[in-house]
């Protein structure tokens, strides 16, 4: 019986560093010749005994990544719920670094930026597309998604979610006065919210904009 992941969670982050490898090498095996390692090839690789191999494939059969016949030599077999991190759908590479001033080079190298990780908070966090024009001071336009942390509380200057007393739930920099709170819109055409009490629902910690 495969083990459980929590939900949402990718089964390649409940793996250790030599598991991983080892269900790498497999695909990468299996894609250059057609057919699955042996577990002494596997171990020849690492530098590892027979034996380790062994231990670390059955773990990787227990987490349900793997499976294999006990009859055959190159019964090694990736199923589908193996996934890797080079993979991912939010995985993007890094080419380098551009000015944003006199231009320079864009050095390409090998680095890679996880739009899962780089978003990624104890809290949670979870994304929504603004409508309007009224942070476009903070460079947030309408069309973009903003990725929010969720916390309940927030500190003076951050960009928050917060709930009003009628429902409606606004996007709009944090200030706490002395007897309220001020809800700043960044568009001097808009006019600050005041209010009691705003729940806060999430602060910003990024934004996304799509060119398409």
């Amino acid at each position: 019986m495969p083990e459980k992941t929590e939900r949402g969670e990718r089964p390649y982050r409940r793996l250790t560093p030599k598991q991983l490898r080892i269900l790498t090498l497999i695909r990468d095996f299996q894609r250059k010749n057609g057919y699955s390692p042996t577990m002494q090839e596997l171990a020849d690789v690492l530098g590892v005994t027979k034996v380790t191999i062994f231990e670390h494939v059955t773990g990787l059969e227990k987490k349900g990544l793997l499976q294999r016949s006990r009859h055959r030599a190159r019964s090694l077999e990736l199923t589908s719920r193996a996934e890797f991190p080079d993979e991912s759908p939010t995985l993007l590479p890094l080419a380098g670094h551009i000015a944003a001033g006199a231009p320079i080079e864009a050095i390409e190298d090998r680095e890679t930026i996880d739009l899962e990780n780089l978003f990624s908070t104890r809290a949670g966090a979870f994304v929504l597309k603004v409508r309007g024009n009224s942070m476009i001071d903070e460079q947030i336009r309408d069309g973009d998604l903003v990725v929010v942390e969720r916390r309940e509380t927030a500190r003076d200057g951050d960009t928050v979610v917060a709930l009003l007393d009628n429902g409606e739930a606004t996007l709009k920099k944090f200030y706490k006065e002395k007897n309220r709170v001020r809800l700043q819109p960044a568009n001097p055409d808009f006019s600050p919210i005041y209010a009691q009490d705003a729940r806060i629902q999430g602060v910003v910690i990024g934004v996304l904009r799509l060119y398409r």
